[in-house]
């Protein structure tokens, strides 16, 4: 093999099963987690024997899902612009006939816009089938945008693509209007179960998530996010899945939820922004193929249900990894034993950190 075509091994195991249930997939099965962060996979995995304990284990709810490409017209002046922009939303049914005329699955099912001065930032909205939608969205745009500097008078072009999407970057706009998959994942966790499995309670858990993620989180300047750790699991799962793997800079934003109802802990994670696909680049190679037939999404099904398979397990990976992590440290000292113990060699833990 030449380096040219060298492939990057990453360590992969498979955790679980996770038990889940909700609007998409009601199952019991393990997940892959490709890592060199080798403490994540007893962490989700420990997650995992919490969803089995519990009745509906891990709820999880697609709530919706788009893909989006910004393009970036110039107008003579603001309310050239504006007038271009009503006469854009105006036009959609148009808008997406030219979207079908280019593309088998993508469909326009939004448009929004922003105005700064006399530059024109027009946000389209598609559905994608199973595809994760980046090629197809801006293939539709480019489409799109051709079509609008023909057909509305008083603009020119700017870019394909004028980071109103927001493609690879933590924003405000993917974090309020999603952009990908938006799932979010819920458990309730009996009072045994947490002191047994997670050796902590859920008062002591809803305070921390108060301190950390939420006053932590806001303190530091966070964007639409208070979470300990999505990005890991997320990763893990993209890499072992063959997702884009930058995709996580926007997956990670989403907010925790942790109550302690009499005992028993109430605890829910929402992930705005869940980009993931079961076809299209990197889902050729041998063990992606592999890890999504195991998973159960190269099932013949109508376009899209494969996909939004995978997006509610990755959510339901990311709740067990949260939980597991914040459980840990509510205890002191935790956290780091498990580290020591997992990822230094015995002469190494010795010595100590």
């Amino acid at each position: 093999m030449t380096e040219a075509h060298a492939i990057a091994g990453v360590p992969m195991r498979w955790v679980g099963p996770l038990r889940i249930s909700g609007n998409v997939a009601t199952t019991e099965t393990q997940v892959p987690l490709a890592t060199y962060e080798s403490p994540l996979w007893p962490s989700v995995g420990r997650g995992a024997k919490v969803s089995r304990l519990t009745e509906k284990g891990i709820v999880a709810t697609l709530v919706d899902e788009r893909m989006t490409r910004s393009v970036l017209v110039e107008a003579v002046d603001a309310q050239t612009a504006l007038t271009a922009a009503r006469t854009i939303e105006a036009r959609i049914d148009e808008l997406r006939e030219v979207v079908r005329g280019c593309s088998r699955f993508a469909q326009l099912v939004g448009i929004r816009h922003e105005i700064n001065a006399n530059l024109l930032f027009i946000r389209f909205e598609f559905t994608t089938g199973d595809a994760s939608g980046h090629n197809m969205a801006t293939l539709a745009s480019d489409a799109l945008l051709a079509h609008l500097l023909k057909t509305v008078p008083g603009i020119s072009y700017g870019s394909i693509s004028g980071n109103y999407c927001t493609d690879k970057k933590a924003t405000a706009i993917n974090g309020i209007l999603g952009r990908g998959k938006n799932v979010v994942t819920e458990i309730l966790i009996p009072r045994d179960v947490v002191t047994d499995v997670l050796h902590t309670t859920a008062a002591k858990i809803v305070e921390l998530n108060i301190r950390k993620n939420l006053l932590g989180t806001l303190l530091a300047g966070g964007i639409r996010s208070a979470n300990a750790h999505y990005a890991n699991m997320l990763l893990a799962f993209y890499l072992a899945t063959g997702q884009d793997a930058a995709n996580i800079i926007e997956g990670s934003q989403g907010v925790v939820m942790a109550e302690d109802r009499d005992g028993d802990l109430y605890f829910a994670c929402t992930l705005p922004n869940l980009i993931v696909g079961t076809v299209g680049n990197g889902k050729g190679l041998g063990f992606v193929e592999t890890n999504l037939t195991r998973l159960g999404c190269r099932a013949e099904a109508a376009p899209g249900e494969n996909a939004r398979r995978l997006a509610v397990l990755a959510a339901a990976t990311v709740l067990c990894g949260e939980l597991s992590l914040l459980a840990a440290q509510t205890n002191p000292g935790e956290l780091m034993r498990a580290h020591v113990q997992l990822e230094r060699d015995n002469k190494t833990a010795k010595v100590g950190v």
